[in-house]
């Protein structure tokens, strides 16, 4: 497991604000939605480093009349980086080869019992006590299965979310997925637009109810 792994959201934020040329450039809702979509569907971050290469590569190649507006968000990246995850399984990449964690053991065990206090905090007892049973000293060396691990409690966490929220909440939701979404609909399938959706409603009834996400992806020593 590469060091930069468990970094996917933040080589990805900064890869894009460099190829645009703007280091200030914030993404937006629908950006991050992105980006944990294509980590959930297993796509290579080189694969996306370089789809984003690509995009704008093709961007800046066309005539200076078609580049009025900049590159504003990631779902313009979203065929190439598409292209370039199919090329890359096509060639059957190396497995990640093994390599010092990004995080200490302190880090990893402060994050986890300050979110299960958030969850406890929330009523979320049962879940709390599930992050409180995890043998981090164990699982530490294998962070792959304490990913699959947090990432199951927080399945579970979601789900409750989802059946909870109101009908007008989803509904608000979607519209604002929909409006953020409508310039960038043509560079994506059916499969894509699903599951950016998801990943789009998860985070928004993640952000109004203050409970925090538990992947390891989240933990920014």
């Amino acid at each position: 497991m590469t060091e930069n792994y468990f970094n996917y959201f933040t080589e990805i934020e900064e890869h894009f604000q460099r190829a645009r040329g703007t280091g200030l450039f914030l993404l937006s809702p629908l950006d991050w939605a992105l980006i944990e979509a294509w980590k959930n569907a297993g796509i290579p971050l080189e694969a996306v480093l370089r789809g984003i290469d690509q995009a704008f590569e093709k961007w800046r190649g066309r005539p200076a009349r078609a580049r009025i507006y900049m590159v504003n968000s990631l779902a313009y990246c979203a065929q190439a980086i598409a292209a370039e995850a199919q090329a890359m399984a096509d060639g059957a990449p190396a497995k990640r080869s093994a390599s010092a964690p990004p995080f200490s053991l302190d880090e990893v065990r402060e994050f986890v019992q300050h979110n299960a206090g958030s969850l406890r905090n929330a009523g979320q007892d049962d879940l709390a006590a599930s992050l409180d049973t995890l043998d981090l000293d164990a699982l530490y060396s294998d962070l792959e299965q304490l990913e699959q691990r947090l990432t199951a409690i927080e399945e579970k966490m979601i789900a409750r979310l989802r059946a909870a929220a109101s009908d007008d909440a989803l509904f608000e939701a979607r519209r604002s997925l929909d409006q953020e979404l409508k310039p960038y609909r043509g560079k994506m399938t059916a499969d894509q637009l699903a599951m950016l959706e998801k990943q789009f409603l998860e985070r928004k009834l993640l952000e109004g109810s203050g409970l925090p996400r538990l992947s390891l992806f989240y933990l920014h020593p």
